[in-house]
């Protein structure tokens, strides 16, 4: 608890307690470095204390922190005071999209799609460094003021999922993927599910699950399907609710493929509300049923424990700013997890014993085997049996590393594949448990499945592939070089990411595949010449240029409001996301002449009648500029000589003034004004 005017760092004055939540406390400050309100969110003692956790906790938060997008709220700064540990956050004026729901029932079709598009906008931003939210749902999406959605709390969503108190708390029940409900793998296509769930409540009101616990609810996610959203409001358009049954679906590879798939529906939609959009592609039409008669279901749901079944669900608390997971609901969570393990664990193994017949046998086994999540497997020598038993025992290889324990199985002559577990017992790529057991016979031909503990990949982006590949061989991996990409963010010849992505688990000794940058992708400006402002955006962005600014000109070859003027060439080649800048013709500028008012009487410049023919020459003088009006041979009879304001055009409006020369010598003078027409 940090007192009120209290200042972190000298730096951060706090001010108000704006909200709280299962993990942190969240207060208004004053940034007086800086001059400006921030938020500061600050962990609880319960997790300040646990190193593991906070170290996670400030990665995390230094990740996001390099992300600026106006759909995430920014992260400022990351630093500890004493036993306190805090980040400064961008202080967004608003609510949570949760609270804006429950204020509106339910939102309109335009409103709803708007404000997902700009969740799937920061999302997009995160996926593309790499960055998983895991825990996306309407108190993690703050609105502000002038309907601005931004996504929330990245960092204490990834720090949570390593802490040994909420391991296995999913994120918010009601929003999880299904593979989160499992305790399995979560991945960009989590984050994607989770939006698909929270776009459904935005439509209807209401929540796609609902139980009387938190098991019942995870259960569904992993089970059941929503109900259309057509078929619950028959004003919502059919292709809306299919993108978000798209969203929402149990099998990943059915969802959208990337957050940027989503946005090229949600806006096609917005433009023609009547199509068809989010059509799944059957990947399994052809595929045998697997049949599970219920009474055997409901056996296997009966196996787990009554009182975690019986947990009752906690209303997700609705946080002012922060949208934490409440503390009631984590404790239901971790025991919904682990009942949803044994439920899942049982089942597997109920269906080999279907498909193999060994259902009803008895194991001496007293280790649990884990849930697999990856394989490889390694060639092994012919096995060595004793002479008694023709058995041979497995040797005790818990808490090995792959290389120590296959050196161990080969010596005694045991088939054995490696597969990935995840386990809490033992150090990222050492062996967790066997299957047969460790001490248990094996005849001559078994195979032993050795269950490691996945490895975390190291952080090689931006490294050379030279250097990239050290790297993945002192952490036990295989480096493996993939096909050159294109980006705009990793200079030419550095790594841009790896498969599986770094910071993620694999298997000690599996192959990593590492992308390596070809530089930003280069493409041909379009001709825009002669186009309108909007026929030259929509032509730049087709080839991931973006319209820059636009000033406008007069011009005597483009009509009014067509381009007149490109900065880039057309067939100009440069980097995808290059800036145009263009300029917007005002059509032909109007022209002028400035006449003399009325006419003027010229006198004749003879002293007699009689006097020969002589050059009369008449100069208009005027704003320091002079013209010549008349210059040719006349006598006395061509006088008195009128001049019209058609005969005498000026430079401006002001007065001039014409001399009246003979044979070169100035005789006369006359002063005249001018009058601007249009030609």
């Amino acid at each position: 608890m940090i007192n009120i005017g209290a200042v972190i760092s000298g730096r951060y004055e706090i001010i108000e307690k704006v909200g709280t939540g299962g993990m942190a406390d969240v207060y208004r400050a004053k940034d007086h470095r800086l001059n400006r309100y921030v938020a500061v969110k600050i962990l609880k003692n319960e997790y300040s204390e646990d190193a593991k956790f906070v170290t996670k906790f400030r990665q995390e938060a230094q990740a996001i922190a390099c992300l600026s997008h106006p759909n995430i709220v920014g992260v400022y700064d990351v630093g500890q005071e004493q036993d306190m540990h805090y980040i400064v956050m961008e202080f967004v004026d608003g609510i949570t999209l949760k609270k804006y729901i429950e204020q509106k029932g339910k939102l309109s079709v335009r409103e709803a799609v708007g404000i997902g598009l700009q969740i799937a906008n920061g999302l997009e931003a995160a996926h593309a460094n790499h960055i998983i939210h895991r825990d996306i749902k309407p108190q993690n999406i703050l609105i502000s003021k002038d309907g601005t959605a931004k996504v929330s709390d990245f960092g204490i969503a990834k720090a949570a999922s390593s802490n040994t108190i909420t391991a296995n708390a999913m994120g918010s029940v009601h929003y999880i993927s299904p593979e989160q409900a499992r305790g399995g793998f979560s991945d960009e296509k989590s984050d994607i599910y989770s939006l698909g769930v929270s776009m459904y409540e935005m439509l209807s009101g209401s929540l796609p699950f609902t139980g009387e616990s938190a098991v019942a609810i995870a259960l569904a996610h992993i089970q059941e399907d929503a109900t259309p959203l057509d078929a619950i409001d028959a004003t919502i358009p059919h292709g809306l609710s299919n993108i978000v049954a798209k969203c929402m679906q149990k099998k990943t590879e059915l969802r959208y493929p990337t957050v940027m798939d989503l946005i090229a529906d949600l806006k096609m939609f917005l433009q023609d509300p009547t199509g068809e959009y989010g059509v799944i592609r059957n990947l399994y039409e052809n595929a045998d049923t697997i049949f599970i008669p219920s009474n055997d279901v409901n056996s296997l749901k009966a196996a787990s424990t009554k009182q975690a079944l019986d947990e009752k669900t906690e209303e997700e608390a609705d946080e002012e700013s922060n949208g934490e997971v409440d503390p009631k609901l984590e404790k239901a969570l971790i025991i919904g997890s682990i009942t949803v393990a044994i439920i899942i664990g049982v089942i597997i193994i109920y269906l080999l014993g279907r498909f193999v017949g060994f259902w009803g046998g008895s194991s001496s086994s007293n280790e649990a085997t884990p849930e697999p999540t990856s394989q490889t497997t390694q060639a092994s020598k012919e096995p060595v049996s004793t002479p008694e038993s023709n058995k041979t025992q497995v040797p005790q290889i818990k808490g090995l590393t792959q290389e120590q324990a296959q050196s161990m199985l080969d010596s005694a002559g045991l088939d054995y594949k490696f597969e990935t577990a995840e386990s809490s017992d033992v150090e990222p790529g050492q062996v967790i448990s066997t299957t047969p057991a460790i001490g248990s016979e094996v005849s001559e031909g078994d195979t032993i499945t050795v269950y490691l503990r996945a490895s975390q990949l190291p952080s090689v982006w931006g490294m050379t592939p030279e250097a990239a590949e050290e790297a993945l061989k002192t952490a036990g991996f295989v480096p493996k070089r993939g096909a050159d990409v294109y980006s705009d963010k990793t200079e030419e010849g550095k790594v841009v990411y790896t498969s599986p992505k770094q910071g993620e688990d694999a298997a000690a000794g599996s192959t990593i595949t590492y992308y390596v940058s070809k530089g930003a992708e280069t493409v041909s400006v379009p001709d825009l010449l002669g186009k309108t402002k909007s026929q030259a955006k929509t032509a730049l962005e087709k080839v991931g240029l973006k319209l820059g600014t636009t000033s406008s000109s007069y011009s005597d070859n483009f009509a009014k409001n067509r381009i007149c003027v490109q900065s880039k060439s057309s067939g100009k080649k440069v980097k995808k996301g290059t800036t145009v800048n263009v300029t917007i013709s005002l059509g032909q500028e109007q022209t002028y002449t400035y006449k003399m008012s009325g006419t003027i009487r010229i006198d004749s410049p003879f002293d007699y009648e009689t006097d020969p023919a002589a050059t009369i020459k008449i100069v208009l003088n005027q704003d320091g500029q002079t013209k010549t009006i008349l210059n040719r041979s006349l006598t006395h009879m061509d006088f008195p000589l009128s001049l019209s304001g058609d005969e005498v055009t000026g430079f401006s409006g002001s007065q001039g003034e014409l001399i009246v020369y003979k044979d070169s010598k100035r005789v006369d003078s006359y002063n005249v004004t001018f009058k601007k027409v249009a030609d």
